[in-house]
C-alpha cells in the first residue's frame, strides 16, 4: 500500500482544497475531497468516497475504507485535483 500514495502529490491535493473549497461543518470541500487537520496542523485528512486519509510525519499514512472500489474512487479523486490546473 505505500506505493499507493505520493506524500508530495497528497499535501499538493490538500493545499489546493483549501484554497479552492467551500467552507463545510468538516472543513473544505473541493471536488469530491474534503479537507481538514487536526488542531496543531501536523496531522492533515482527505476525506471522501467512503474514504479518509490521515497523513502525518514522514510521509506515514493510514487510508480507512471498506471496499477497494471506495479506494480505487478516492485515489481517482486525488489524481485529478493534483493533474488540475
Amino acid at each position: 500500500m505505500k506505493n499507493d500514495i505520493d506524500g508530495k502529490q497528497v499535501l499538493a491535493v490538500y493545499e489546493r482544497i483549501i484554497q479552492r473549497g467551500e467552507i463545510t461543518e468538516e472543513g473544505k470541500y473541493y471536488m469530491g475531497l474534503t479537507a481538514f487537520s487536526d488542531i496543531d496542523g501536523y496531522t492533515v485528512y482527505l476525506k471522501g468516497s467512503g474514504v479518509t486519509l490521515r497523513f502525518g510525519f514522514h510521509n506515514t499514512y493510514h487510508l480507512d475504507y471498506e471496499h477497494d472500489k471506495h479506494k480505487d474512487d478516492f485515489l481517482k479523486k486525488i489524481i485529478n485535483i493534483f493533474n488540475e490546473e
